[in-house]
């Protein structure tokens, strides 16, 4: 057997589409028993393999995946891909043909599962925020629309990682249920913050559905940790000439910011993305941008086109940069030290970048999923 972390004590199980790395694995586990994991790269399900049972893993395209060889489950998780929906991609949208579009395949295999009688009773779906508002909102009221025709009432949720992590990481999540579930208590007659931004109110509008959900969510705990608490500060920095360098990147106002945390005599730590942005002629170059506000911004991957997230280290008057290493980038995303992580510098890089963050899985998991699953099976006894 492979590695395996955490065990699962929770009464109820789940089905983990497009599961990548394991994350949201990890953050269901105390509430779901994981039956069923499928992602189609290699890589990743090394990730997966290496810290969970490996017979629960299936390595396969999605538009290959089959109904009748998917056990039921209380619960289907779909965190579909992001690249055709985020602000750093194409922003294709969720049309056939593109890697957001593998959404459809989903809701294909959920045809199949309820034509042999395995119909999920719950379902979630999770994207970036952009799955809110592509193509004016068309590609989530089709997908809103898909879930309600197939017997779910359904709704939309903000979560963001900096609520739990020191990493600024809001996602979408469509959690839909069986129509015949009771909801008392799970829902709300209006929005509220902070699950219910304006991203969510204009989607509800957007779909035009009486019967759409507004989720009911405690309050979110207060994060106690910053950046500078999950650093490893004895990893290697680059060479003085390369953060020189670097430096000269810097707006005025970045520049400005940089000063005042050397001005501060303290140990400091920041973390800035390389941008190309325009200058006062309108001529566009690239630019580092800097924050010292004990958050890290977004992980990202590659392929969603963006630049990795460098670490600024000052000290007194010192400046030392280097990049992210992968264990920072996967305590960023709520795994602990036990997380095995197989591969490359970009393998984990990579990985971590698509995946979800476990304590917003598991709060979700705590306050709405495993209610709701609990109520199917109230009502199957």
């Amino acid at each position: 057997m492979n590695g395996s972390i955490g065990s699962f004590t929770g009464p109820f199980s789940a089905l983990d589409f497009f599961a990548g790395s394991g994350l949201v694995r990890l953050g269901l586990q105390e509430r779901f028993q994981p039956v069923w994991s499928n992602d189609v790269c290699p890589k990743k399900a090394a990730f997966y393999i290496a810290n969970f049972p490996s017979q629960e893993f299936v390595l396969k395209d999605i538009c290959q995946v089959r109904g009748e060889e998917v056990p039921a489950a209380d619960l289907a998780w779909a965190s579909f891909p992001c690249q055709d929906l985020s602000l750093a991609g194409a922003m294709s949208g969720m049309r056939l043909g593109t890697r957001s579009g593998l959404f459809w395949q989903w809701i294909r295999v959920l045809d199949e599962l309820s034509a042999n009688g395995k119909r999920p009773p719950v379902l979630c779906a999770e994207n970036v925020v952009g799955f809110l508002s592509a193509g004016q909102g068309s590609h989530f009221r089709a997908a809103y629309r898909a879930l309600r025709e197939r017997g779910y009432v359904a709704g939309a949720v903000v979560l963001d990682a900096r609520w739990f992590l020191p990493q600024s990481r809001p996602r979408a999540f469509l959690i839909a249920a069986a129509a015949d579930l009771p909801l008392v208590k799970l829902t709300q007659q209006a929005p509220s913050g902070p699950f219910h931004p304006r991203s969510v109110i204009q989607a509800a509008n957007a779909v035009d559905d009486r019967e759409w959900l507004w989720w009911s969510l405690p309050a979110p705990p207060f994060r106690t940790r910053a950046f500078a608490d999950i650093c490893e500060v004895d990893a290697p920095c680059e060479p003085s000439a390369k953060t020189q360098r670097l430096l000269k990147l810097l707006s005025s106002r970045h520049r400005a910011k940089l000063k005042a945390a050397i001005d501060t005599k303290s140990f400091l730590v920041g973390t800035g993305y390389r941008r190309t942005r325009p200058d006062e002629d309108g001529i566009r170059s690239q630019k580092l941008e800097l924050r010292f506000d004990g958050i890290a911004g977004c992980l990202r991957t590659p392929e969603g086109g963006s630049s990795r997230q460098i670490v600024l280290m000052v000290n007194g008057g010192s400046v030392r940069s280097r990049l992210l290493t992968v264990r920072e980038c996967a305590r960023l995303m709520g795994a602990d030290d036990n997380y095995a992580l197989p591969g490359s510098y970009n393998d984990g890089y990579r990985a971590m970048g698509d995946a979800v963050a476990v304590p917003v899985t598991r709060f979700l998991s705590e306050h709405l999923l495993a209610p709701l699953a609990r109520r199917t099976n109230s009502n199957a006894a």
